[in-house]
C-alpha cells in the first residue's frame, strides 16, 4: 500500500515486527516504511509526516549524487574493480578474449571487429569470475562463526538486489557488480545473506544478528551505496 505526503509517495509494508522503520533508497529517493501489523494507516501517516523534513533531506542528498553512466566500452572509459578505478584500453587481436589489470588500466583483449555487446559480455564474465574466486574463502570464514552451512552459491548479474538467499535449499546468490565495490561490501552482503539462513526476514531478530556478527554493517551498507551510484533501484 502507499500513502502520499504532498507529492512524495511512501510505500508501506506491514510486517511481524515491533517497531516502525523508515528508509530512503538510492538512487531515486524511494521512501519505504516497514510497520508492525497492529499499526493502523493513520498512525503510520502521522509518523511519516513527522519525518518529512528528514525524508526531503535524504532525497536531496541522493539527487546531488553523481551517477555512474552506462558503460559504452570506449577507450579510457572508467571501470571499477574492488573499489578502484581503472581506465579501459581495448586491444584487438586474434588471441582468446581476456581482461587484464595493469597500473590503473583495464586491458580488454577482443577479436577484431568485436561488437559492444560482445565486449560487455567478456567484461561481465570476468567480473563473475572475480566474485567466484573471492566468495569461497568468505563463506569458509563465516560458516563456523554463524553456525550455518552454505550448500551452493551463485554469482550472476542482478537488477534490483545485491544478493538473495533461499534458506530452504541453503543457497545464496550474489550480484556480480559486487566485484566493482570495496571488498568489505562483498563481505557485508555475504554475511547478510548467510544470516538469512537463520532468519529469513528483515525483522528485529535479523537486525540484532547483524549487530552481533558484524557491528560495522551499517557503515558497510553506506559504503555499498556510496559513489558511484548506478541507475538501478538497489534493494539494500
Amino acid at each position: 500500500m502507499k500513502i502520499d505526503l504532498g507529492g512524495i509517495a511512501v510505500e508501506v509494508v506491514k510486517k511481524d515486527i515491533e517497531n516502525v522503520h523508515l528508509s530512503v533508497h538510492p538512487p531515486s529517493g524511494r521512501v519505504r516504511i516497514s510497520a508492525p501489523l497492529r499499526m493502523n494507516l493513520d498512525t503510520i501517516r502521522v509518523f511519516a509526516i513527522s519525518k518529512l523534513g528528514w525524508i526531503k533531506q535524504q532525497q536531496k542528498k541522493l539527487r546531488e549524487q553523481e551517477r555512474e553512466t552506462p558503460r559504452e566500452y570506449l577507450e579510457r572509459e572508467s571501470h571499477y574493480v574492488w573499489g578502484r578505478r581503472y581506465l579501459l584500453k581495448i586491444v584487438e587481436s586474434n588471441s582468446a578474449p581476456a581482461v587484464e589489470l595493469g597500473h590503473r588500466k583495464m586491458l580488454l583483449r577482443v577479436r577484431p571487429g568485436a561488437s559492444d555487446e560482445k565486449e560487455e559480455a567478456i567484461v561481465e564474465d570476468w567480473y563473475r569470475e572475480q566474485l567466484k574466486q573471492a566468495v569461497p574463502s568468505l563463506i569458509a570464514k563465516w560458516e563456523p562463526l554463524i553456525g550455518v552451512k552454505v550448500r551452493r552459491f551463485f554469482a550472476q548479474k542482478m537488477k534490483t538486489k545485491w544478493g538473495s538467499c533461499r534458506s530452504g535449499s541453503g543457497s545464496i546468490r550474489l550480484n556480480t557488480d559486487l566485484a566493482k565495490k570495496e571488498p568489505q561490501c562483498l563481505e557485508y552482503i555475504v554475511v547478510h545473506e548467510m544470516l538469512h539462513l537463520l532468519e529469513p526476514t528483515h525483522n528485529n531478530r535479523f537486525a540484532n544478528l547483524m549487530d552481533q556478527f558484524m557491528p560495522q554493517w551499517k557503515f558497510c551498507r553506506a559504503e555499498l551505496n556510496r559513489l558511484p551510484v548506478s541507475h538501478e533501484e538497489w534493494a539494500y
